[in-house]
């Protein structure tokens, strides 16, 4: 007797609940690649790796960072978008590669929401205003009277056009009313070190990128851009409360894989990455590094990235930020 629809459809779903199981069950068999698509040194790629590490650990599995920066982090995202959706690529996105760089990049081969499944979050970081310390400014008040006073002639570094750094910039010079000329490098690593060399003067960039630089004293912080100061420098106000009321300018990273990898595997990781940063040693190294460790579920994590959209789409527009 020929089977009901119903019965074929409950034989499909049971089919596929087992083959999926079965994936899981025998995964991972090989190291996983970790893509980050930005620069060695840069925020994104401190805490990438501090977490690749743990899930090494977890996994049984060596988990290869591979550094893939450029075009505001499009070409990593993309890289990940096109892998096999087979649990052995990963993608530690942040807000810049994931928000900013859609948003200002007019055209794209792939599509960031749907291309990409969130698995968590696994860090909160607050920018940074540093400078050289040979610059006459050693507080905000002081940076924006400087800028103020020599409109353009201040060289202010970014990780590239649309970066993260680069949005927080334009939203510090529009917010105090001053001028910089933007100098954008190819990475966070990179802009951060021409601070330190002196090649530009100032950027505003994610703290995990430049605390070894602060504390060692090859830059000089003026301001942290979160709503209270941060753990990591307990003596440095924030622009709120030194000299910009209200400005706010914080950033995330995350971890995702391909669209289409099996859900199995999305809980699989998710649940590592909880563990990872349950670890005391694993907080206390994303806190060294600058970060807040936080994690969250696959669904929490969508909504955040989707909750972002909305907020920077209106940043992006008032800075009329855009990239051909």
């Amino acid at each position: 007797m020929p089977l009901s629809i119903r019965a074929q459809v409950a034989i499909l779903l049971i089919g596929g609940s087992l083959a999926q199981t079965a994936v899981a069950q025998g995964w991972p068999q090989r190291p996983l690649r970790m893509l980050v698509p930005q620069g060695a040194g840069s925020s994104n790629d401190t805490l990438s790796r501090i977490v690749a590490l743990r899930l090494s650990e977890l996994l049984g599995q060596q988990v290869v960072v591979d550094n893939r920066p450029g075009a505001g982090g499009i070409i990593g995202m993309e890289l990940a978008a096109r892998a096999a959706p087979d649990g052995y690529t990963l993608l530690g996105t942040a807000t810049a590669t994931q928000v900013i760089a859609p948003l200002i990049q007019k055209r794209l081969s792939f599509d960031p929401e749907r291309d990409l499944t969130p698995v968590s979050l696994f860090g909160v970081t607050q920018n940074v205003v540093v400078v050289h310390p040979a610059l006459a400014a050693k507080s905000p008040r002081e940076l924006i009277a400087l800028l103020k006073a020599a409109p353009g002639r201040s060289l202010m570094a970014s990780a590239g056009a649309g970066s993260q750094s680069h949005l927080a910039g334009v939203q510090f010079l529009l917010a105090s009313g001053t001028d910089a000329t933007h100098v954008p490098y190819k990475g966070g690593g990179a802009s951060v070190a021409a601070v330190v060399s002196g090649e530009a003067q100032f950027t505003i960039t994610p703290l995990p990128a430049t605390l070894t630089f602060i504390r060692s004293g090859q830059l000089r912080a003026l301001a942290t851009a979160g709503a209270a100061r941060t753990s990591q420098l307990p003596d440095i106000p924030t622009l709120d409360e030194a000299a910009l009321p209200g400005f706010r300018s914080t950033g995330w990273v995350g971890l995702m894989v391909p669209a289409g990898t099996p859900a199995t595997l999305v809980q699989r990781l998710n649940e590592a990455v909880v563990k990872a940063l349950r670890d005391s040693g694993t907080q206390e190294q994303m806190s060294r590094a600058g970060a807040d460790a936080v994690s969250s579920t696959p669904q929490a994590f969508g909504q955040l990235i989707r909750d972002e959209w909305d907020r920077l789409r209106k940043a992006v527009a008032s800075a009329k930020l855009s990239v051909e």
